[in-house]
């Protein structure tokens, strides 16, 4: 299980990004974690690019 440190903005959240996430081993969890990542990427690309 891997949870963000900082919570992802509301409509990143809204368009199915999750902060917390779960798999059975390292690679699927890298891999779940990146999948949220490129949700928060396409919703809000002006924010992250930002920082």
């Amino acid at each position: 299980m891997a949870t963000r440190e900082q919570p992802f903005p509301r409509a990143v959240e809204d368009a199915g990004a999750h902060r917390t996430v779960d798999a059975d081993d390292l690679v699927k969890l890298c891999q779940a974690i990146a999948a949220q990542e490129s949700i928060a990427e396409q919703t809000r690309p002006s924010l992250w690019k930002a920082r």
